[in-house]
């Protein structure tokens, strides 16, 4: 991943890799500046109280969420439910290309 590409934006999918919330998987709901983002799943951490996190303890990955970014882009806020089908829907892809290779 070169630098133009690992910027985060609003949207895409990460994973915690330090913290309360280590191992689980979280959308980027606001990009603070250069070292922070703001993320949510839309379950235990809510859009409005959205934890602000250090890249660099965040693992991201290739996918980004069309529905959670047009939503941010249009009204500047999304849905608990939006994020929560986004990731839902992430997970069903991931799980199911593991299955296949």
């Amino acid at each position: 991943m070169n630098e133009s590409d690992s910027s985060p934006m609003p949207g895409q999918i990460v994973r915690v890799l330090k913290g309360r919330d280590s191992g689980k998987y979280c959308v980027i709901v606001r990009v603070v500046d250069s070292r922070f983002v703001e993320i949510a799943d839309g379950d235990k951490r809510k859009f409005d109280k959205a934890k602000k996190k250090n890249i660099s303890h965040l693992e991201f990955e290739q996918y980004v969420s069309a529905e959670v970014k047009n939503s941010i882009l249009e009204t500047g806020r999304v849905t608990n439910g939006k994020l929560r089908f986004a990731l839902s829907k992430f997970l069903n892809e991931k799980v199911s290309d593991l299955k296949e290779g």
